[in-house]
């Protein structure tokens, strides 16, 4: 039993991760695309770069302006499924 337990909590990892991935009808985009503004292909998608300090002023803004547009069109789709 204690084998089983073991097996399923390496696999508990990588079934959220695509669960996340699955385009949700209501939003029409997926979880992680809701929160990082794109759908990763797979986990090591979500690593950093190997050295953020040079790209954070210029790329940090971009992204969290592509972030908040990402939200205002969940809001509108939701908006529009209800």
């Amino acid at each position: 039993m204690r084998d089983n337990h073991n097996s399923r909590d390496e696999y508990l990892f990588h079934i959220e991760f695509e669960y996340n991935r699955v385009v949700h009808k209501t939003t029409n985009i997926s979880p992680l695309e809701a929160v990082c503004g794109f759908n990763p292909f797979s986990p090591s998608d979500l690593l950093p770069l190997p050295n953020p300090q040079e790209f954070v002023p210029k790329e940090g803004v971009t992204k969290t302006e592509f972030v908040k547009k990402v939200h205002e069109r969940i809001k509108k789709q939701i908006q529009q499924q209800t």
